[in-house]
Parts: C-alpha cells; sequence; structure tokens
C-alpha cells in the first residue's frame, strides 16, 4: 500500500482502469467469480453472453428485459472504499481519468467527474423510435418491455454482445491512457476485449495491477497486488 501511494505521489499523469471486482464490495456480482454472473444458473437454460446480446434483445426482448432486470440492476447500491478514495485523488489531482468496464453509474455517484464508461450505464436508457432518454427507475419499475409515451421500445445505453463501444468513450479513453506515466489497474482479469487492449496501448513508467486473480499483463507491471481492492484503497 506504501509502495502504491508513492508511485501515485510520484506520477504526474495517473489514470485508473477498473472491472467488475470494483463494485464486488458494493453487493454487485462480478461476471466470472463463483457468485458470479456466468456461473449462476437462469431459467432459461441460455448462457448469459446469449441473453445480453444484440440479437436475443432484438429477437425476445421480453425475455432479455426479464433477465437484465432480475441480474444486472442494483439500485440500491452504494460507492464503496474504491470508489470514494477515487474521487478523493481525482478531487486532488492525483487522478486524471477513471476508466470503468463497469454499467453502474458508482464513480459519479462517489463524485469522480472524469469517467469514461467503455460499457455505458443501467442509469441510461433511450427510445429506440424517438431517442428520448429515460432514469434507471422507469426500468426497475416498468413491467415486460418498457416503452416510450411514443410507443417505441426503450433499450439500455448498455454496449450488449454483439455491439461495437461508442467511439467518443473509446477514443477519450485511449487518449488519457497514451498520455499516462501511471495506470492502476484495479478489478480486472484483463480478458475482456476490445477493453483489455487498452494495456497494450500504455507506454508510460509504471504499471500497478491489483486483482485476485493473475492477469496477462502481469509481466509487465512493476507493482501487483492480490490484496482485497477495498482495503488497499481506504489507506489511499
Amino acid at each position: 500500500m506504501k509502495t502504491l501511494r508513492e508511485l501515485i505521489d510520484e506520477s504526474k499523469y495517473a489514470v485508473f482502469f477498473g472491472g467488475a471486482g470494483v463494485s464486488t464490495a458494493s453487493d454487485i456480482p462480478d461476471f466470472k467469480g463463483a457468485n458470479g454472473i456466468y456461473n449462476t444458473e437462469n431459467r432459461w437454460g441460455i448462457p448469459p453472453e446469449t441473453i445480453i446480446s444484440h440479437s436475443y434483445f432484438m429477437r425476445r426482448t421480453a425475455d432479455f428485459y426479464d433477465y437484465y432486470r432480475e441480474n444486472m440492476l442494483y439500485p440500491a447500491a452504494k460507492p464503496n472504499a474504491v470508489h470514494i478514495a477515487l474521487a478523493k485523488l481525482e478531487a486532488e489531482g492525483k487522478i486524471k481519468a477513471v476508466i470503468t468496464q463497469n454499467i453502474d453509474n458508482l464513480h459519479q455517484a462517489a463524485g469522480s467527474k472524469n469517467v469514461y464508461e467503455l460499457h455505458g450505464s443501467v442509469h441510461r436508457n433511450y427510445c429506440q423510435k424517438c431517442g428520448k432518454f429515460y432514469p434507471l427507475d422507469y426500468i426497475v419499475n416498468s413491467k415486460g418491455v418498457p416503452t416510450c409515451t411514443c410507443g417505441g421500445v426503450i433499450k439500455p445505453d448498455v454496449v450488449l454482445y454483439e455491439e461495437g463501444l461508442a467511439e467518443e468513450v473509446w477514443q477519450g479513453a485511449v487518449s488519457h491512457i497514451r498520455r499516462a506515466d501511471l495506470l492502476i489497474v484495479g478489478g480486472s482479469s484483463l480478458t475482456v476485449m476490445p477493453a483489455a487492449y487498452l494495456v497494450d496501448m500504455y507506454c508510460g513508467k509504471d504499471l500497478a495491477i491489483i486483482n485476485n486473480q493473475p492477469t496477462p499483463y502481469d509481466a509487465r507491471a512493476s507493482f501487483i497486488s492480490r490484496d482485497d481492492l477495498t482495503k488497499i484503497f481506504s489507506t489511499l
């Protein structure tokens, strides 16, 4: 923890890149953990990757929303020590940007301003017909397929399987990665593409990886920890 703090203090341009492990302490399950979404049975007997895909959404929208409400939405979740510490470090000028694979909006709820949501957010939902946006509560409190006042079907503004990342968000994340002299990776297996390609684009001085399992990029790291993220960040 002391070493990580020294790396942050010595850095002129630190960037944080986080995965699902950042939000597990907020009682949001990850994808590949023992109790993760990928390892939880569903009543359709279909792999989650299929259910939360673009083609499944278009073909079986009602079933998509049944699964989505049960497994992807956690409206009561609150920021944990990691989110809070990152917001504090940003306010101090230590962290220049937060790049996240999560869709829960908890970084913003904690106070972070410069956040790049690679996979979108459950808090934004838009009508496919007229483009009107709806908040998370509208989806949570609706039944079946949520529809707009114009009659159009509402789609979550999240990146489903088979969909590409938003170009503006991706380019913003790439810009910060290329300017960084310290990249802190937290709670990510670094196996989900194209998000993990961001680490390939990093050419800065120090790479810090905090994850409970090995990642494909550990050999490049100058700092590695398997310790609990919240324990580490609560001391920063």
